[in-house]
């Protein structure tokens, strides 16, 4: 998946997390939200971002981002890359446990467009792919440093349903996140990708007829393995002063690493990289 909003979208949907931890750091708080239609909100962000050309690609280059994340009538949902997380269980705002069970409508955009290496754009264009699928997670303040900071652990999985790669992927996630003012966020996380066997033959595997295209070896992907795991790091400060309300700013950096068969891919080994660096800075707006 082209990864030009990952930044920018975990730095959001942090922010989505935290903001209960946020409010009790208010010296003037709100009164406790009773009624999950009054904590309606919305945040968007828009930026730039450096990447890899595709997925193993061993440069980099610019390109816009931009993702969302909010609360409708207690229900929150934020976008991850390309992907539309949506929280199934009412969240009342109140600072403690929140469980999560939802829904994630996803398309897949790796290599459908412009790849700059030779070799790699010779063995043609993929199509996009639709996924759909769900998410589990729970979410816990008051973990180390204070009663605001959060850890959340969520389990998501994906599907196929346009008959690109036919196949799914399972990604477990951990963020920790704290709440330094209203004024100052900054967050840690990690994430892994499991992959099916069919999306390992569609995005990483070479067919005798790619051999004679593009020059690289033979190779395939004949089982279900972890793709890769990453790690992120960043942080959000408000220019308005408090960041559950005005524009804000985010800096940080997403590191990737390739594992398996993916990292043994030609695509990857001979002409590519297992290491892959996402960085990001973005524009924030709350309301």
């Amino acid at each position: 998946m082209r990864a030009f909003t990952l930044f920018t979208s975990a730095a959001i949907a942090v922010l989505a997390v935290a903001t209960p931890a946020l409010a009790q750091t208010d010296p003037n708080p709100s009164p406790p939200i009773t009624n999950p239609a009054d904590n309606n909100r919305i945040t968007v962000a828009v930026g730039v971002a450096t990447l890899p050309d595709y997925q193993g690609a061993d440069s980099n280059s610019f390109t816009p981002a931009g993702a969302i994340v909010g609360t409708f009538r207690g229900h929150d949902f934020f976008t991850r890359g390309t992907q539309l997380y949506v929280n199934l269980i009412p969240n009342t705002g109140e600072v403690g446990i929140n469980y999560e069970v939802g829904v994630i409508g996803a398309i897949r955009t790796d290599r459908t467009g412009k790849v700059d290496n030779r070799q790699v754009r010779a063995l043609g264009k993929i199509d996009t792919a639709y996924e759909v699928g769900g998410f589990l997670g729970i979410g816990k303040t008051g973990v180390i440093t204070s009663d605001y900071d959060t850890l959340t652990a969520r389990v998501a999985y994906v599907h196929d349903v346009s008959g690109t790669y036919d196949s799914y992927v399972i990604t477990p996630q951990v963020n920790y996140t704290t709440p330094l003012s209203v004024r100052t966020l900054v967050a840690i996380g990690a994430s892994a990708d499991y992959a099916g066997k069919g999306f390992g033959r569609t995005y990483a595997a070479v067919t005798p007829i790619g051999t004679l295209a593009s020059g690289l070896r033979t190779y395939d992907v004949n089982d279900s393995g972890f793709r890769q795991i990453n790690a992120s790091a960043f942080v959000v400060q408000s220019l308005s002063g408090d960041l559950r309300h005005g524009f804000g700013v985010g800096a940080g950096v997403v590191y990737g690493r390739m594992l398996g068969k993916y990292k043994n891919s030609p695509i990857v080994a001979d002409v590519g990289s297992a290491d892959q660096w996402v960085g990001a800075v973005g524009l924030t707006y709350t309301f």
